[in-house]
């Protein structure tokens, strides 16, 4: 399957630079799978028509960390430096960070104004994709002033956002350890969310901590050839038994974000504490999920990859083009995208 089947062509003033306010009040749109049709015309505040009693929708209470750092070499303090957090190093005090290739060495030290703060290379890493940023290890001199000093990574197609950085966290984000908002959330309001709940959906909350993937295009000529970096998640028990009733009874199961789908399929709906690679295409079998609630993704995205193989080419490829025509808001900030 080749990668340039989703190299979707994306006017760059269709990409949205501020949220909604409300943010409820995104447009939403709405693809019926079975019957291949697509609707254009509705609000996200529209969601409880197509939720009923006993339905399950299923949520990723994953926070965004203050990840990106702006320091500069101690060696050479004209030599600006960014560090983007992406994760702790399991069993060790190490973090794995995103920069540019070629900025930093190895036992090079970033120091972040005042020097309160230091981070030392320990490793230089992998070149991610064709893309110029490399993963690098180190440690920070003090870890407990990460949040002090930190950023939230506001995407880099969002330009001079100058906003309240909440707007880029869910309203139910509990869980700090992303790299980037799960923003299929970033819908919903608290009033939304208390009115599906009276109406009978039944909210139930994973986690999945977004990495690196979310910054990377798909690079390889043939979709089957990418591989997904490790992200941690965890499926409680209780929800694995909330979505095991919901499917004896009939009820169907929304997911809220890539995320969600790619933390259920890889629990297989069971308790699930640990790391996923899980990478799904078009021609996966979905075991879990009937619904999904998503953005439009940026071309050549594993996420977008996700949501054709749900919807399948065609109808993503339409829906797409369709979007474009009517002239929907696109990515973090954009509108809302339904697929039944």
């Amino acid at each position: 399957m080749k990668t340039v089947d989703f190299d979707i062509r994306i006017p760059s003033e269709l990409i949205a630079q501020t949220p909604c306010e409300p943010r409820d009040y995104c447009r939403m749109f709405v693809v019926d799978r079975g019957k291949k049709e697509i609707y254009s015309d509705f609000f996200f505040y529209d969601l409880p028509l197509f939720l009923h009693k006993g339905d399950v929708l299923v949520l990723n209470n994953s926070r965004v960390t203050p990840a990106r750092f702006e320091g500069h070499k101690e060696s050479s303090p004209m030599e600006k430096i960014t560090l983007l957090l992406l994760r702790e190093v399991r069993n060790t005090e190490e973090w794995e960070v995103l920069t540019e290739v070629g900025t930093l060495e190895q036992c090079d030290v970033v120091v972040f104004t005042p020097p309160e703060l230091k981070f030392k290379v320990t490793n230089i890493g992998e070149k991610v994709g064709k893309r110029e940023e490399r993963i690098v290890h180190g440690v920070f001199s003090d870890g407990d002033l990460l949040e002090k000093y930190g950023q939230i990574p506001i995407p880099p197609y969002i330009h001079g956002y100058k906003g309240d950085p909440e707007n880029y966290q869910n309203v139910y984000s509990s869980i700090k350890g992303s790299a980037a908002c799960p923003t299929a959330g970033l819908h919903f309001t608290k009033k939304l969310l208390e009115t599906l709940s009276k109406r009978g959906v039944i909210l139930t909350f994973i986690t999945l901590h977004v990495g690196v993937d979310t910054f990377m295009p798909v690079y390889e000529e043939e979709v089957e050839d990418h591989k997904i970096y490790e992200e941690y998640l965890e499926v409680p028990g209780e929800v694995c038994k909330v979505i095991k009733e919901a499917r004896q009874r009939g009820s169907k199961i929304t997911c809220v974000g890539t995320t969600v789908v790619r933390a259920l399929e890889s629990s297989e709906l069971l308790p699930t504490y640990g790391w996923t690679d899980k990478y799904i295409y078009p021609g996966y079998k979905f075991q879990l999920v009937d619904q999904l609630i998503t953005n439009f993704q940026y071309p050549r995205s594993s996420n977008l990859i996700l949501i054709a193989a749900f919807a399948g080419i065609g109808l993503t490829r339409k829906a797409y083009t369709k979007a474009v025509e009517s002239k929907y808001r696109f990515y973090s900030f954009g509108d809302a995208f339904l697929i039944l």
